[in-house]
This record gives C-alpha cells, sequence and structure tokens, in this order.
C-alpha cells in the first residue's frame, strides 16, 4: 500500500483524535493539515509517516506537543472562535499535555498501552500513570442528568449501567426520535449518548438537532457506523465512540465531553 493509501485510511481517525485533542474540529484539522504541509516539504518527516497508525500518530503528537508548549508561554488573548474553544482554553491547563493524549490514546483510539508508549516515546509505564492521572483529573468534573438515545434494549442498559457508575444520572432512555423529544420535555439533560439509527428508521441525528433546538449540553454519537459522520462533508462530532465499544472508551467520551462543557457537536 502506498503511503498516501496509509495515510487516507487512517485520517479519518487522527482528525477524531485531534478535534478531542484540541476540542475543536477548527483547531483539530489544522493541526493535521500543517503536519501533512510539513511532510512534503520534508522528505524525512514524509518518509517517517510509514508503517500504519502508530508513525502518523507519533509525528502529529510531536506536532501538537510543540505547538502546546509554546502556547502554553502566551497568555490567552481570549479570541477564541467558538465557545468549544472557549471552553479547551479555560480547562486544558488542568491536565498536562502528555496525560491528555495518552488517555486519548488508550481509550478514544484504541492503542495498546506499549503502543501509545511508542506513539508518546516514552515507556509504557509511564503512560500508564499518565492516563491515571488524567482520570483523576478529569473525574473531579460534577455529575450530570444523561439521556440515552439508543434502540438496542441491552446496549441501553450496558449505558445506564456504565452512566450511574460514574456518578451521574439517567434522566431518560429513548429509542425513536419521538421518545427523545418526550423525555426531554420531561426532562433536561446535562449530556446526551446517541446512536444515529433508531428503532424506527428515524434518525439520531435528527434526534439531537431536536434537542439542542432547545437546550444546550455536550453530545456523544455510540454507533456502528463512524464513516457516516467522519465524511468532512458537514461539521462532525467531537465524541464519536465506535461499536462495539469498550466501556473505557465511553468513559472517557463522557469526561472529556464534560471536561470541555461543549454544547453541540462541533
Amino acid at each position: 500500500m502506498s503511503l498516501a493509501s496509509q495515510i487516507a485510511a487512517n485520517l479519518p481517525f487522527l482528525r477524531r483524535y485531534a478535534r478531542a485533542l484540541t476540542g475543536s474540529q477548527t483547531t483539530g484539522d489544522a493541526y493535521v493539515r500543517e503536519m501533512l504541509e510539513g511532510a512534503l516539504a520534508d522528505e524525512e518527516l514524509k518518509a517517517s509517516l510509514a508503517g500504519g497508525r502508530v508513525p502518523l500518530y507519533r509525528a502529529f503528537g510531536k506536532l501538537w506537543a510543540s505547538a502546546s508548549a509554546a502556547m502554553a508561554a502566551v497568555p490567552a488573548d481570549g479570541t477564541a472562535t467558538s465557545e468549544h474553544e472557549a471552553g479547551a482554553q479555560a480547562r486544558l491547563g488542568i491536565i498536562t499535555p502528555p496525560a491528555r493524549q495518552a488517555l486519548l490514546l488508550t481509550t478514544l483510539e484504541d492503542f495498546t498501552i506499549p503502543e501509545a508508549a511508542a506513539i508518546l516515546e516514552t515507556t509504557p509505564e509511564a503512560v500508564a500513570a499518565l492516563v491515571a492521572e488524567a482520570i483523576a483529573e478529569i473525574d473531579r468534573e460534577q455529575s450530570t442528568a444523561v439521556l440515552i438515545i439508543e434502540d438496542e434494549p441491552l446496549i441501553a442498559m450496558q449505558l445506564e449501567d456504565l452512566v450511574t457508575g460514574l456518578g451521574h444520572t439517567v434522566s431518560g432512555t429513548a429509542a425513536t426520535r419521538t421518545q427523545a423529544r418526550a423525555a426531554v420535555a420531561e426532562a433536561m439533560p446535562g449530556l446526551v449518548l446517541a446512536d444515529i439509527q433508531l428503532a424506527d428508521g428515524s434518525s439520531g441525528l435528527d434526534a439531537v438537532d431536536d434537542i439542542l433546538s432547545v437546550g444546550s449540553m455536550p453530545v456523544i454519537f455510540i454507533t456502528a457506523y463512524p464513516e457516516r459522520l467522519l465524511t468532512g462533508d458537514r461539521p462532525e462530532p467531537t465524541y464519536l465512540v465506535t461499536k462495539p465499544f469498550q466501556e473505557a472508551t465511553v468513559r472517557a467520551a463522557i469526561s472529556q465531553a464534560l471536561f470541555f462543557g461543549s454544547t453541540r457537536p462541533l
């Protein structure tokens, strides 16, 4: 497989990681674009991208870590272009960049601890410690009420158990767009977990649009068809979990969403 094909196959997921890392689709995509443009001008960097996901994420991580260090030395100027970026600026200082990377790599991106260590160019023991550090910081966030939009009963039950286990409450569950509207009419959630393909053929995307038209809260999409949302043709959700999911991935996404306090998909 050519280098271009390798990068193209992994690009939607690298963009997802960049968005979660920065808290902004615009900023995340800008970092990815900068890395790719740098590879076109630097043969050594270009060659380092070969070999699949690990080298691609390692090169991106170096760029982001360098930029984060530079930004940390400059006071925020208050010119964030969106509420998401403003939220990120207000909260990113809580978690060190390496800990944030370690958490996202091992949960959202499903790398093993050794793979994450290779990406971050450190030891597996150091990665495990960084993940623990990040979780401890994020778990200090206040609990909230969660609406679960999911048409598969067993998955809905699994998500309920996970949510309550994290100290949150379930404001309601819905298997259709209509049920989601009714649930929000009864109780406004502070977070929404939503599938995109619902029981009666209705769309979880439309259900979320309905909810966001009357309130503001973070949204996490949990779907077996992530490619339908990672097209680049429309604003994409920052928080996107692929089925079948690992509970650790959903826990991390919930923590991340509450950490940034995003009010709608980016």
